[in-house]
């Protein structure tokens, strides 16, 4: 099966998620925190969704947006600390960034 190249708006959103998952390690208002549950949630649904399709396998990457999705979700929240929060949020968007990069090497595309 050949593998599909990510369109630019996925790598967009990935972008914008690793801003917005270490800028929470900031001194934000309580609102920026909602925002963000929304956001990864959002984002992980989506890009779980257009993984799953285009390789139409469950793997690595499908989990892990899924999990953040269900992590993240502003529906049912799952409450911790903020010091937790961060530990999450950092390893979130490093993972985020990695995928980016990730992508572009099975995609045949230049790191550079």
């Amino acid at each position: 099966m050949e593998k599909k190249k990510e369109p630019v708006l996925l790598i967009i959103i990935k972008i914008v998620i690793v801003g917005l998952s270490f800028w929470a390690l900031a001194d934000n208002p309580y609102g920026y925190y909602q925002f963000l549950r929304v956001a990864i949630f959002i984002a992980g649904i989506i890009l779980a969704y257009v993984t799953y399709e285009n390789k139409q396998e469950i793997n690595f990457w499908v989990c892990f947006y899924g999990l953040t999705a269900v992590l993240w979700n502003p529906i049912f929240p799952i409450y911790m600390t903020k010091e937790v929060w961060s530990v999450f949020n950092v390893t979130a968007g490093t993972i985020y960034l990695v995928s980016i990069f990730k992508d572009k090497q099975s995609n045949g595309q230049s790191l550079q």
